[in-house]
């Protein structure tokens, strides 16, 4: 059975690992070179990169049997556009999607623009972790008041310098991080605000909010957008079943 991952979590790793020691042939499509690295090293699994639009999902789709959409839960329009190449297609999908996470005491806002919004309103300084792309949103706010922690790639320090951030207020690095390496960058850069996406548990959402409890920095999550998933458990399971069918 040939299994078509389109990847980018955590989730969609470990899937890549348990499938094809199941026998599935698995490819995972991955946007970024970042993301070929998590996958490097994975016994039979290949890894395909570059960013892909509808069409381009639906040709490499043609050589695939199943399909799983294991991108991030905030990758609407990624994900809009796999379910409609595998309904093009008829390829059999499954929504890999990680739980939501639990949290009280948060600004919840709808959107990036929203958080922007309110953030307009406040005093303070911010820790923007929610990715570069979204970085667009928060022009409308002093970039002095803006720390960005970003992913160290060429594209993601462009989108900070575009938004016009000191450079001394980028902080390019991976995570997820530790609640104390959370903790010491919110003291270092005095932050009042800390903007983020509800990652789960592999994102490091827990370790961020005990960060800012901690500190004494307010949370405003932007909350998912409306999606519809099983867990990794339950994607397996699936995976078992179209192989002993082939």
């Amino acid at each position: 059975m040939r299994l078509l991952i389109f990847g980018g979590t955590t989730e969609g790793r470990v899937l890549a690992e348990r499938a094809a020691a199941l026998g599935a042939e698995v490819a995972v499509s991955v946007a970024t070179p970042l993301g070929a690295e998590e996958l490097a090293g994975l016994p039979g699994v290949r890894v395909l990169t570059g960013r892909l639009d509808q069409s381009a999902m639906e040709s490499l789709l043609a050589g695939f049997d199943c399909c799983v959409d294991a991108t991030h839960p905030y990758a609407k329009i990624v994900t809009a556009a796999v379910r409609t190449a595998c309904e093009n297609t008829n390829t059999p999908l499954r929504r890999l999607l990680r739980p939501a996470s639990p949290a009280e005491n948060v600004v919840r806002v709808s959107s990036c623009a929203g958080a922007a919004a309110f953030l307009a309103e406040q005093t303070g300084n911010i820790l923007l972790a929610t990715g570069s792309k979204e970085l667009a949103a928060f022009s409308r706010l002093p970039p002095e008041r803006l720390y960005a922690r970003v992913l160290p790639t060429h594209e993601s320090i462009a989108a900070c310098e575009a938004l016009g951030l000191p450079h001394r207020n980028i902080l390019a690095l991976q995570g997820p991080f530790t609640q104390k390496l959370n903790e010491a960058m919110l003291e270092q850069y005095r932050i009042m605000w800390l903007v983020t996406k509800d990652g789960g548990g592999p994102g490091g959402f827990g370790e961020k909010l005990a960060a800012a409890q901690n500190t004494g920095a307010r949370l405003v999550l932007v909350e998912r957008p409306a999606d519809g998933g099983v867990g990794l458990e339950a994607v397996l399971s699936w995976i078992k079943e179209e192989l002993l069918c082939r």
